[in-house]
């Protein structure tokens, strides 16, 4: 009799690790064009995801999936709900957010599901609020050092953005969208004279809270790296 138990609880435990589950995984590319498989300590949106459910041991099972990404403390909250095995889906808001696979196999008369808020597989999505400084100055004489004017690099969740330089005359003279980008100091091709300059900015950070600032751009350029004092300036 012991031994007819072993076996069938044996067979119990074969079934078990042979079930039809999930394997779920991350893949998020930040802003800044960076990879990363945890984003549940902050990361600046927006934010692409991509959710892979990783089926196991399904041959011959018909198999449905849901994701659902909704936000952590209100899960009538919800950004995106679809039916598919892997999903793709960019983060523009900020906040906590989980993001939750439940699977269905069937064959026959069998079913077995899998849930990863059960199995402690869902995932977690943290997006700071947002954050945007300009400096105020700069220098483009080719030595290496802060030669391009361009947004702070304390920036985070920022999810549209346009920059525009002008001259005291009102003249537009670089413009740019990307905000890892920016102002070289060049105007058709030559380094403007020092000088005053503005930019003028509006950007909208994921916490839904909108930028516009207009300040001065002091353009340094002092000796260039070489020593020569030949900056090649000219003045639009």
């Amino acid at each position: 009799m012991k031994n007819f138990f072993f076996r069938f609880f044996s067979f119990l435990f074969s079934l078990h690790l042979s079930a039809q589950t999930c394997k779920p995984t991350a893949k998020y590319v930040l802003a800044n064009g960076e990879e990363t498989e945890d984003a549940s300590a902050g990361v600046s949106a927006p934010i692409q995801a991509t959710f892979s459910a990783n089926p196991e041991d399904i041959d011959g099972w018909d198999a449905r999936y849901e994701w659902k990404a909704y936000a952590t403390e209100d899960t009538t909250d919800v950004l995106v709900h679809r039916f598919e095995e892997n999903l793709e889906f960019t983060f523009t808001r900020s906040g906590s957010f989980t993001v939750r696979l439940m699977a269905t196999f069937t064959k026959d008369d069998s079913e077995v599901t899998y849930d990863s808020q059960t199995e402690s597989t869902s995932f977690s999505v943290v997006i700071p609020e947002s954050k945007l400084e300009m400096p105020n100055a700069f220098s483009p004489n080719g030595d290496a050092h802060n030669n391009i004017y361009k947004a702070k690099s304390t920036h985070q969740s920022i999810v549209s953005f346009r920059a525009m330089i002008f001259n005291r005359w009102g003249q537009k003279l670089y413009e740019w969208t990307d905000i890892n980008d920016g102002w070289d100091g060049k105007y058709k091709g030559r380094t403007v004279k020092d000088g005053v300059y503005f930019v003028n900015v509006t950007a909208k950070g994921a916490d839904g809270h909108v930028y516009h600032i207009r300040k001065d751009v002091n353009v340094l350029t002092g000796v260039n790296n070489n020593g020569t004092g030949d900056t090649s300036t000219t003045t639009p």
